[in-house]
């Protein structure tokens, strides 16, 4: 397999190759069905509105619900995950890999630490993985697991564009202090959401998140922060 057909078949879902790595033992990659290591860990994410367009024009994005009848339908995931789930399987079988998601656990996967080891990002002050060049504004949907040790570029990492980022505004920008750059505090943030205060935030994306000037250009459109921002207030308790 070489990387180039892999990149073409992700590219077609509208989905992104986010990079990848050969993984050894202490990195958490789970055994194939056969036993065997995987030799090839290749990461799956989004990084522009490929993958929110693709995914409105799914069942699981017109309704919520017409992929429950779906063979890998899982009632406890919500609609862009059933969507994640079935399309990054039936390109896993297509490429001769075993899909891996970042949900769904236990067991729950270390993705944070996989995409430090196949791409330039870095932890930001709010927690959220920086990419150089997209910011804050991307997401990791799964990986593919290949049995055959596939060539891949060399890294360039450079350094994290926090290191000079002047003011650090994404510190200062949420309106309930829910960032310290120690920690979160999800409780605040989701309870300012969820009052008509926090429909800046509920509407548009994170005020702190939006403050990053890094990746501005490909912010989320509104319609898909806003669908992001549902899902995380209906995860919490």
């Amino acid at each position: 397999m070489e990387l180039e057909a892999v990149l073409h078949a992700v590219a077609a879902l509208g989905l992104s190759l986010r990079g990848g790595f050969h993984p050894s033992a202490e990195d958490g990659v789970p055994l194939l069905k056969t036993g065997a290591p995987a030799r090839t860990l290749l990461l799956l994410g989004n990084v522009d509105e490929g993958m929110w367009q693709a995914f409105r024009a799914s069942p699981e994005g017109r309704d919520g619900e017409a992929s429950h009848a779906h063979p890998l339908s899982d009632p406890d995931l919500g609609p862009l995950d059933r969507w994640s789930r079935r399309v990054i399987t039936g390109l896993a079988e297509d490429l001769g890999a075993e899909p891996v998601f970042p949900f769904g656990g236990p067991p729950y996967f270390p993705f944070q630490a996989w995409a430090r080891k196949s791409e330039p990002v870095w932890p930001s002050p709010l927690g959220l993985l920086i990419q150089r060049d997209y910011g804050l504004w991307h997401a990791y949907r799964g990986a593919l697991c290949f049995a055959a040790r596939i060539a891949l570029p060399p890294r360039d990492d450079g350094v994290s564009p926090c290191v000079s980022c002047s003011g650090q505004p994404c510190l200062s920008a949420c309106p309930v202090s829910a960032f310290s750059g120690q920690g979160y505090d999800v409780a605040a943030c989701a309870a300012h959401i969820a009052r008509p205060e926090g429909r800046d935030c509920m509407e548009l994306g994170c005020r702190a998140r939006r403050a990053c000037p890094v990746g501005s250009d490909v912010r989320y459109q509104p319609e898909q922060a806003a669908f992001h921002m549902r899902a995380f207030l209906s995860a919490r308790p």
